[in-house]
């Protein structure tokens, strides 16, 4: 028996080396507000009031580096914006923080950016299009691509701070 469809992922745990510097990507970058801290060694955060989308704790990474290249892991934890503004507007913010963007792509049914946080875990910001625009294939399954994207047309379009 396969899962729900209304099914969803809840929250991603991960280790950081330094709560304050991992509490100022995801609040600041990423635009999640922080829910509860456990002291100086853990923290909450969220979009919406939920309690929370993401943790971050130094349990057992307090001053930790990431793991090497090609090893087994976290590929990225994805952020799903609501809109093209949306959008824009966390990666005119990430730029600003002077973050690199290590990729960026049209997925056809999404559009997607690609950075790391400060602990080099990769971050995905997206923001899907309407299923009724998804591209199919002649017999009508998915057909996803990875094309080009204009990520300054996306900044362009940034939503105002609020």
């Amino acid at each position: 028996m396969g899962a729900p469809s209304e099914m969803t992922i809840g929250h991603v745990h991960l280790r950081v080396a330094d709560l304050e510097r991992a509490v100022a990507f995801y609040r600041d970058v990423i635009g999640l507000e922080v829910m509860q801290r456990y002291g100086d060694r853990a923290a909450f955060l969220s979009a919406g009031g939920y309690h929370h989308h993401i943790g971050l704790n130094t349990w057992q990474s307090l001053g930790g580096t990431p793991p090497p290249k090609g090893h087994t892991g976290l590929y990225h934890t994805a952020f799903l914006f609501p809109d093209r503004a949306a959008l824009g507007a966390a990666i005119k913010r990430a730029l600003g923080a002077g973050i690199e963007i290590s990729g960026a792509a049209d997925h056809g049914v999404s559009e997607a950016v690609y950075l790391d946080d400060p602990d080099g875990n990769g971050v995905e910001l997206y923001r899907d299009r309407p299923q009724a625009e998804w591209p199919r294939d002649t017999e009508g399954a998915l057909a996803m691509i990875n094309a080009p994207l204009d990520v300054a047309a996306l900044v362009a379009e940034a939503a105002p701070a609020g």
